[in-house]
């Protein structure tokens, strides 16, 4: 069984998604430190026993890759040892040993799976056809004909690829068009594309902080978010989900020993489902004269009544808050991230970004599909009614089939919660092989005992669709034997 990266290690929407000790605080490390010191408390079998252990073994394993990050090198002792590859750093060690823990306990790797053709609600995924519910395409515009006809417009025109960074020679007039319609869909005065979110979110909160400022975040704020504090150099404090009481109290500790303050949180929690108090957020941010980043890459095109984000759902002039960020390759089916505000952040960001100033720019191609999808989504906000009503109807159909899903509010995304990390990953492939593929979260993305199947809904899904899915999984979670209609099929 292989355990990829993933969020973990820095990459976008893993299953370990946001890892709570990569943040400074002792709370969230604390986590990490505590899973090797598992006990088994039950005098069961010696086969039981044996298989807790593994258990526990798996859980540090994954505390393991928690934990990595760059370590103080030794002293030099006068000689070189010789080069024995990567496999002594502690990566590999761990990997290795998660493998091996995962083959005793007969587990298949969830991660990696190959997809054959287009994906829409259903996909052809290790050579059958299952329902998808792991593609974030909230508004189905993955396969739009308006979409696909732009992108081969721009590759015509254009080429596949800019070349160079746009500061010096990358720059497209479909750039420019992009950010303004940007900007103005989100009601802001500029903003500036990025070559994905992940380094949208790096480059943006290391480009406006640093020594001497403070960087407060919610626990559940995204990998990149954690990572580009840590590389801005400012200090870290980290508050409870949705915690403002707790953020206030810092806010009144600690906010007169630093030059600027920067809170960040998103605007819908990837893992939670659930949107924060923005009214709340402003509020504390205007009263002790902190910026407020929303990481609305969730958000943007789900929240709303025209999808316009956390601020309109939330009823909020999205100038009131200071950073806005957000994803081209989730609702508007492309790739690439971007950040919005006011005309003197995007200006920092254009020349002090280092994900921006020292990366190529977007391919014109996923520029033109971005532009397209989002005129399609402005031209057909129905799409977005559509996906909202799903979001609710597989809420109400999880409570009724006694499924837990946690804080989701049914917007967009929504978790049915399964337990550890063992009993999470077999029930993901009880759940695939009945011919349904969500998403796996485990450790450290989430509490240990809280490994969940994340559920993306689209404008695409049916109700019957929704009704298989819930049906499937608590079939499979209460250990009654599910339907299979999925057959397997030749991949492409």
């Amino acid at each position: 069984m292989v355990q990829p990266f993933g969020r973990a290690m820095g990459c976008s929407d893993g299953p370990f998604e946001k890892p709570p000790s990569l943040s400074r605080s002792a709370d969230a490390a604390g986590i990490a430190r505590k899973t090797p010191t598992i006990l088994i408390k039950s005098s069961a079998s010696r086969a039981t026993a044996e298989n807790s252990t593994m258990k526990n073994q798996l859980a540090s394993a994954f505390a393991a890759f928690a934990r990595l990050r760059s370590r103080p090198t030794a002293a030099f002792s006068g000689s070189y040892a010789r080069n024995t590859g990567f496999a002594s750093i502690p990566a590999y060690r761990s990997l290795k040993k998660y493998q091996t823990i995962g083959a005793a306990l007969k587990l298949k790797s969830p991660f990696f799976r190959s997809v054959s053709g287009k994906s829409g609600n259903s996909c052809i995924m290790d050579g059958r056809k299952v329902l998808n519910f792991a593609w974030c395409d909230y508004l189905g515009l993955n396969q739009h004909p308006s979409l696909a006809a732009a992108a081969a417009a721009a590759n015509d025109q254009y080429g596949t690829c800019v070349s160079a960074s746009r500061l010096v020679a990358g720059e497209t007039v479909l750039h420019q068009e992009l950010e303004r319609e940007i900007a103005s869909f989100l009601g802001v005065e500029q903003s500036l594309l990025f070559v994905s979110g992940h380094a949208a979110n790096v480059s943006t909160i290391s480009a406006v902080v640093g020594e001497g400022d403070l960087i407060v975040h919610d626990e559940f704020v995204h990998n990149s978010a954690v990572l580009g504090s840590r590389l801005s150099g400012a200090e870290m404090r980290m508050f409870r989900h949705n915690d403002l009481e707790a953020l206030e109290d810092i806010l009144s500790s600690a906010r007169s020993r630093y030059s600027n303050v920067l809170i960040v949180v998103e605007g819908l929690y990837s893992t939670e489902g659930d949107v924060p108090d923005l009214h709340r957020l402003v509020e504390l941010k205007n009263r002790f004269g902190a910026w407020l980043m929303v990481d609305d890459a969730h958000g943007f095109g789900i929240l709303g009544a025209t999808g316009r984000g956390c601020a309109e759902h939330c009823g909020i002039d999205p100038r009131a808050v200071d950073i806005w960020m957000g994803t081209l390759s989730k609702t508007l089916a492309s790739c690439g991230g971007f950040i919005a505000g006011s005309s003197e952040l995007i200006e920092v960001l254009r020349h002090a970004a280092p994900g921006f100033v020292y990366s190529v720019g977007l391919p014109p191609a996923m520029t033109a599909a971005a532009l397209a999808a989002l005129r399609v989504m402005k031209a057909e906000p129905e799409r977005v009614e559509r996906l909202r009503a799903n979001g609710q109807f597989f809420l109400e159909q999880a409570r009724a089939e006694d499924l837990n899903t946690g804080n989701s509010t049914g917007l967009g995304m929504l978790p049915v919660i399964a337990g550890d990390i063992v009993a999470t990953i077999k029930l993901w492939h009880k759940v695939f092989e009945a011919g349904v593929n969500p998403s796996l979260i485990v450790y450290p993305g989430v509490p240990l005992k809280a490994g969940r199947l994340r559920f993306f809904l689209t404008a695409l899904h049916t109700h019957d669709d929704i009704k298989r899915a819930i049906t499937t999984t608590s079939q499979c979670l209460h250990g009654r034997a599910p339907m299979v209609p999925g057959r397997r099929v030749a991949s492409n």
